[in-house]
């Protein structure tokens, strides 16, 4: 991990930006009483309208962003994620595809190429993104890309109220604000931000919420647990994302029939709150370097926390979800043929299918994001096992 003062230095506009939102974060702070929990600053840091992170015009995605995602990498990622969608589109009809953030557009329109290839587009390929200005972003970029399939491709500003078919949401999950939470052995604090000397900083208090509080007191015996026999054990700080469950329950209400695939980094509960991780799992990018302070350069930067799927898997079975398979991204590619897409795309031993080799490797590889990376399912109403999870089950650690 670099530290802060490792990091490239922003440009007059850039800190002009920041400056603009910590006013807001500042006057959002006084507004409530002088404290905000981490959850809100987490919020106006990605989301506030025209500042956040997400809503600012800075490049976040690729080589020239803050980050790259699995469709930046390689095409093979959304092209092997269709053979997939085929596979569930069998399954339904009428089939459309929802997806959630989708970023530079890249596995859109990968994902409908490939499926117009086999005759399986969706009747519409619905996306919902909270950024105004990725939505432009994303226009051009099918206009650019796939003009003739924009009449398939709808922008939405709201969940429908019934839905059929996949929704997918890629690295979506990470980005959601989460709570931070303090574990000691006589009490439980919630972590959030003051003003003070000029400067945003930490302070923590007693939580008021009790949803977080008894969702905090459940989580209790898995982190003190690890910890019992460490004499110079004084607190255990990590993330709850209140704001993942709920999702999912939207997501529960609204699906008929059909498949929900969530990709992201993350761990099962006993891995996510492990002793070795009692700092949490909250990491920030930018320009493509990684470190740990949030509270530096906000709207300028990606702030994000690994997801705890076993938390998706209660939120799942609290309402009506079957779980469909949980495994490394690793194994659901390998599983979906993208060998096969590799070897259709570039003849062996060719310039471009080096290329794309290579880029299969970082999409694979337990040193990229072949390991970290989960992929899992939840859906209604479908019988037939995914291709994708055929090998490599990983659900016994949940």
């Amino acid at each position: 991990m670099l530290l802060q003062t490792t990091l490239p230095p922003a440009d007059e506009n850039a800190l002009s930006h920041s400056h603009a939102l910590t006013l807001l974060i500042r006057e959002k702070i006084h507004n409530a009483g002088g404290w905000i929990s981490f959850e809100q600053f987490m919020n106006l840091a990605l989301y506030a309208p025209g500042l956040g992170y997400y809503n600012g015009g800075a490049t976040k995605f690729g080589w020239a962003g803050d980050f790259t995602t699995a469709p930046e990498i390689s095409s093979l990622f959304g092209r092997t994620l269709a053979r997939q969608l085929m596979q569930i589109a069998e399954q339904l009809n009428p089939f459309n595809i929802l997806e959630f953030g989708a970023g530079s557009g890249q596995l859109a329109s990968d994902i409908l190429l490939a499926l117009e290839q086999f005759d399986h587009l969706p009747e519409k390929y619905l996306i919902l993104e909270v950024s105004a200005e990725l939505r432009e972003r994303q226009r051009n970029w099918f206009l650019e890309k796939i003009p003739h399939l924009m009449s398939r491709i709808e922008f939405l500003q709201q969940l429908p109220m019934q839905f059929n078919g996949a929704i997918l949401a890629n690295e979506v999950l990470d980005a959601m604000p989460v709570h931070m939470i303090v574990w000691q052995q006589d009490q439980i604090l919630e972590r959030g931000v003051i003003w003070e000397n000029e400067q945003l900083t930490w302070r923590d208090y007693l939580i008021q919420d009790t949803q977080l509080l008894d969702t905090a007191r459940r989580l209790q015996p898995w982190i003190m647990g690890d910890h019992d026999s460490n004499k110079t054990f004084h607190s255990y700080v990590s993330e709850i994302n209140l704001a993942a469950r709920y999702f999912l329950k939207s997501l529960s209400q609204m699906l008929q029939q059909g498949v929900m695939l969530f990709i992201d980094y993350g761990f099962g509960r006993s891995e996510y709150y492990h002793a070795q991780r009692s700092q949490g799992t909250l990491m920030c990018h930018y320009r493509h370097h990684a470190h740990d302070d949030p509270l530096n350069l906000p709207g300028l930067q990606d702030i994000t926390s690994h997801v705890d799927f076993s938390a998706l898997i209660d939120a799942a079975d609290s309402n009506g979800l079957d779980l469909i398979g949980y495994t490394t991204q690793a194994h659901f590619l390998m599983n979906c043929g993208i060998t096969e897409v590799l070897l259709q795309s570039a003849s062996p031993g060719s310039v471009n299918y080096l290329s794309q080799a290579n880029q299969l490797q970082k999409l694979v590889s337990p040193a990229e994001m072949g390991e970290l990376f989960k992929v899992i399912a939840f859906g209604k109403h479908i019988s037939e096992p995914l291709i994708g999870f055929h090998r490599g089950d990983r659900s016994r650690l949940l």
